[in-house]
């Protein structure tokens, strides 16, 4: 087969995914072989791939393949998630373009509009992924709003409300005024932002006197329906019992007493407004005050607002000083720092909300999963450090408010059949609702036309929280086949930013359904970011369309840059030079295996060096699977490629490829070529996870294969003999090379001019090494001798001495005046070393690892000092 003088990226992962998907090779149904299962975080519907999404899907798709090759029966499952807030709002905009309002809209046609924007739009991501070379077991696609998925959602929380552990209850939540829902603890935002107090004046009713209040918020006091101050604060004694009057609406409101109010913020008073602080929310059930709601859904002001009713809060919050300072309530304003809740989807500002909301009660249901990560070691996490989160979210857990004001989702099966507070049945079918509403109202005249279904939808993340479980439809049919033999899964890959949005409740979720934990070890990758460390965004600019990186350097290339700065739990700082390093790794490979391919081969006895270099190689092969086999299993990823691309780039391609590289238009011997083959394989096995396309491309060239012996379910290799003599002796034996090199470029003596080297063998190195150091520095002759050879270059390996004679070969006037020049600057080195170490200032105060540093450079300028000394006193 011709082998192409270049590497053709393009071309070789268009044919290569085709075959890989033609054979099914990603496929995978339960058999006798040991599962590895993992379930991809789904996307979003509505995503795009970014750099994110580039980093974690290559690391699974590499644990994947990895898995394959070591004879499991790998089952990667693939899906999305419906993201009811993201996909509704980009929906509802579309609509808007097309002139049609939401509110216009039955929820019958409203979602038939969403379905057809998913059919059309949706599922992008997953055409993207298989770009990157992701092995996906495609015919398992998932959806978070696929018929099982749904269904299982909805038996869940069936199974939850009946267990008591989901309520119905009048709460204060965090309401998103853009997406007109309210959102979990979890997906607020808490940032600091620069912004006023306001110092307002309040009348006291019947009196003369005034009381001042501190706030951020003005544009709130229209719906105070108290003021409080602490009864230990002598200063507001006297106003037990009064009231005041709200400025603008002048509403008369009592001043209560309470323990609460920070007597050192803000002026002591605090202005109570309970429809809109969870805190005055408390205050106001406490002392049974009254609850004005000033804000329409949108966070536009209602009739509360008096005039400015219909108004933006914002614009309401600038309008509303400028009336309370021209009316003379507005004492002051002084900058402020506060801590702001914005939408994690939209980003729009929080707004506390008192509304009807289905909860999840958490306490108990976390106890489990807590153990789980905690309190033994059924599940890990990497790196561990993310444990200690974990246990603060956990231990702190707050009921999940788990419905949202959307129609795209799972709506509630909750079933109202009269006006009463606790008129409602939950039921997994309308038929079944109305067989308990009959029977919890006493009333069997009642038809389904007399139930109404919530109107709400579930929270996203109440479905994705099931993953593991509901891809194999373990929910609806907990015994089945496939729930049995894959789960719980091995690795699950993430973000720790969803760490509790989705890691922590699918652990809960696991332990509560199953009574087991949902996958055994958690990998958190880090965030990705540019070189300045800034968070890579579309709004900064500052994130590379992933895509045309694939483009630009291969879906390998982009593969193995991403992975080379890629510690666990830490943020890459992403650089495109990177990528381009990938790029020049994967031409590497493919040039030397052209190489080798490109040499004749011979009947011919099998010359010592290439012999000897095979044998270390081999040894040096099974010493870095040994080390790469150790990072994978502690998900150190990064070092594992970077151990992978030592030995392909320094240790393959520069050295054992030159020591067995036959002399110009030569043939290799047949032994050599075989086992160089053998060796080569073996690389491409390794590579294979992280390079999957170059690695089959370069791996169908080596030989006609059937589809049985494609790379991509070849054996991961097996580790074997270690001779750490020969792999010390090597490393040797590379210092002389390097020593002899290095004399050889700064002499300017072209390599096709033998030269003979004398050594003082301190080190008694074995001589078996010669033949490997000839043939890559063409030396005729080694010889070893008891002193030193006047009128020769030296240089110093450990304790050895090297010699090449340069009579003839250079101007030695000229080279004892170099060798001067570098002796009387390396000796004023070593005096202003030495200085440094004599101050003993110096050495108490600075670290160990400073002095260690200071030391060694001592250490090597005597070291150099001595070997230019012996040069010098051999060319005078």
């Amino acid at each position: 087969m011709e082998i192409p003088s270049k590497y053709d990226p393009k071309n070789a992962e268009n044919r290569w995914y085709d075959y890989w998907m033609q054979h099914d090779y990603f496929h995978s149904t339960p058999d006798e072989r040991e599962p590895y299962t993992i379930v991809i975080p789904p996307p979003n519907v509505t995503g795009v791939l970014h750099m994110g999404h580039m980093l974690n899907n290559t690391i699974q798709d590499l644990l994947t393949r990895r898995a394959r090759m070591m004879g499991k029966n790998a089952c990667w499952v693939p899906g999305m998630d419906h993201a009811s807030i993201a996909t509704e709002a980009k929906v509802v905009a579309k609509l808007k373009e097309e002139g049609i309002n939401k509110s216009d809209l039955t929820r019958e046609e409203f979602l038939k509009h969403a379905w057809d924007w998913t059919d059309e739009y949706g599922g992008v991501i997953l055409d993207q992924l298989k770009k990157l070379g992701c092995s996906c077991d495609w015919e398992r696609t998932a959806f978070t709003m696929d018929d099982k998925r749904y269904a299982s959602v909805i038996k869940v929380f069936v199974d939850l409300y009946n267990k008591g552990l989901i309520y119905r209850g009048y709460r204060m939540v965090n309401w998103d005024p853009e997406a007109q829902t309210t959102l979990s603890d979890e997906e607020v935002i808490y940032e600091e932002k620069q912004g006023l107090l306001y110092y307002l004046e309040y009348q006291v009713d019947d009196s003369d006197e005034k009381v001042t209040i501190a706030t951020t918020r003005p544009e709130t006091i229209l719906g105070d329906t108290a003021i409080c101050i602490n009864p230990n604060d002598e200063r507001f004694h006297h106003l037990k019992g009064k009231k005041a009057i709200v400025p603008i609406c002048n509403r008369v409101i009592p001043i209560i007493e309470d323990d609460y109010v920070d007597i050192e913020f803000g002026t002591g008073c605090l202005k109570v407004t309970p429809a809109h602080d969870i805190n005055d929310k408390a205050l106001g059930e406490k002392h049974k005050l009254e609850t004005i709601d000033i804000f329409n859904a949108d966070a536009t002001m209602n009739s509360f607002g008096m005039h400015y009713e219909g108004k933006d809060r914002f614009v309401v919050r600038k309008e509303i000083s400028k009336e309370l300072e021209e009316k003379g309530f507005l004492v002051n304003t002084e900058q402020h720092m506060n801590k702001v809740g914005t939408s994690e989807r939209t980003k729009a500002v929080i707004e506390p909300r008192l509304s009807d909301q289905w909860f999840l009660k958490m306490e108990d249901l976390v106890k489990p999963a807590i153990k789980g990560v905690l309190g033994s070691d059924d599940i890990k996490f990497f790196p561990k450090k993310f444990e200690n989160t974990y246990r603060h979210w956990m231990e702190n857990i707050r009921d999940w408010n788990i419905s949202r004001q959307l129609w795209w989702g799972q709506q509630i099966p909750a079933y109202y059949f009269g006006d009463g507070e606790n008129d409602f049945v939950v039921s997994e079918s309308i038929e079944d609702a109305l067989k308990l509403a009959q029977k919890k109202s006493n009333n069997y005249q009642l038809t389904t036309n007399d139930l109404k279904q919530d109107e709400d939808a579930l929270d996203t993340w109440f479905s994705s929280w099931l993953w593991p479980m509901s891809v194999f439809n373990g929910i609806m049919e907990p015994d089945n086949e496939e729930i049995n033999y894959y789960y719980p899964t091995n690795d699950l890959v993430t973000g720790p930013d969803i760490i509790f949005f989705w890691v922590a409740r699918m652990i809960i979720s696991g332990y509560e359904f199953r009574d087991e934990r949902p996958f055994e070890n958690v990998y958190f990758t880090g965030l990705v970011r540019d070189k300045q460390r800034r968070k890579m965004s579309k709004s900064l600019g500052n994130s590379p369309d992933a895509l045309k990186l694939i483009e630009q350097y291969g879906a390998d290339g982009v593969r193995v840059g991403m992975l080379l700065c890629s510690a666990a739990g830490n943020d890459l700082m992403f650089d495109e030079d990177l990528c381009q390093q990938g790029k020049n790794f994967a031409n590497k490979i493919w040039n030397g295996f052209r190489l080798v391919k490109g040499w004749d081969v011979a009947d011919l006895p099998q010359p010592e060096a290439s012999k000897l270099g095979i044998v270390w190689y081999q040894s040096k092969f099974n010493q870095t699977l040994v080390e790469i086999e150790d990072h994978f299993s502690k998900y150190r990823i990064s070092d594992a490629l970077m151990a992978i691309y030592k030995l392909v780039w320094d240790d393959y391609s520069s050295s054992l490829l030159e020591i067995i590289k036959p002399a110009y238009q030569q043939p290799i011997d047949k032994t050599t070529f075989d086992q160089v083959i053998h060796i080569f394989e073996q690389n491409l096995k390794l590579l294979h996870p992280f390079m999957p396309f170059l690695t089959e491309e370069v791996w169908q060239h080596i030989a006609k294969r059937t589809p049985e012996e494609a790379l991509i379910i070849a054996e991961w290799p097996k580790s074997g003999t270690i001779n750490s003599e020969l792999i010390t002796g090597f490393a040797f034996a590379d210092e002389v090379i390097s020593g002899i090199r290095t004399i050889r470029k700064e002499k300017n003596i072209p390599m096709k001019e033998a030269l003979e080297v004398s050594v003082m063998n301190e080190e008694k190195v074995s001589k078996e090494w010669d033949a490997v150091i000839r043939k890559l520095t063409n030396v005729s002759e080694i010889s070893y001798v008891d002193i030193a050879v006047e009128g020769a270059l030296s240089f110093r390996v450990k304790s050895n001495e090297y010699f090449i004679p340069m009579s003839g070969a250079i101007d030695v006037e000229a080279e004892i005046a170099k060798i001067q020049e570098e002796l009387k600057y390396t000796k004023g080195f070593l005096i202003s070393v030495q200085k440094k170490l004599s101050n003993e200032r110096f050495v108490n105060n600075a670290p160990e690892q400073v002095i260690s540093i200071e030391r060694k450079k001592q250490a090597d300028a005597e070291a150099k000092i001595e070997t230019l000394e012996k040069s010098l006193a051999s060319l005078s």
